[in-house]
């Protein structure tokens, strides 16, 4: 699953499927309870936070990460 598939259907993601593109592109999330959070390189509140939503990853999540991935890719320059 890339990120063009979870933008296709964010409401349909699986959990590991996610945690899977966030390390990959973010590296090692800290973990806090539920919450997995990957600290990103830009200014600003630098942070991606993901949870379980039963096995599925939560959709308002999976939109934030694809924002990053994004930005991440050169995609969009906000809050620089």
């Amino acid at each position: 699953m890339n990120d063009e598939d979870i933008l296709a259907n964010p409401a349909n993601v699986k959990f590991v499927d996610l945690l899977k593109i966030c390390i990959n592109a973010f590296g090692e999330p800290r973990i806090r309870g539920s919450h997995h959070i990957f600290k990103m390189p830009w200014q600003g509140d630098p942070r991606i936070n993901i949870q379980k939503d039963g096995n599925m990853a939560k959709s308002y999540q999976v939109r934030a990460v694809v924002k990053a991935l994004e930005r991440l890719n050169g995609g969009s320059k906000d809050d620089e």
